[in-house]
Parts: structure tokens; sequence; C-alpha cells
């Protein structure tokens, strides 16, 4: 018990937990961002794909033939 209180009360220990809880916050903000720009970037290379197939470059299928 005097362990726990002694975690408890030091400084050092809510420094760390104080920073654990920004570190969490900046990763889940990170993780939010990357899947939005991905979702966005993958609308816009298909957009850029049916561009290209609907000119007659490449195939649908991505053999590229040569």
């Amino acid at each position: 018990m005097k362990f726990l209180t002694t975690i408890l009360c030091e400084e050092e220990a809510a420094t760390a937990v104080e920073y654990a809880v920004m570190l969490s916050l900046i990763l889940g903000t990170i993780v939010g961002v990357i899947g939005v720009v991905g979702a966005q970037s993958g609308g816009l290379w298909g957009g850029i794909q049916s561009d290209l197939i609907s000119v007659g470059f490449g195939t649908p299928s991505g053999g590229g033939g040569s």
C-alpha cells in the first residue's frame, strides 16, 4: 500500500502520465489524419485510373500489356 501511495504522490510519476496522455492524443490524431488523407487520395487515384482507362491508356486489369 505504501508503494502505491508513493507512486501517486511523486511528481515525476504524474509528469510521466501527462506525457503518456499527450503522446496518445498525438498518435490518435496522426492515425485519424492518415485515415482521412488515405481515403481522399484513394479516390483521387481511382479517378485518375478511370480517366486513363477511358482514353485507352492501360487496361482495367492492370496488365499494362507490353
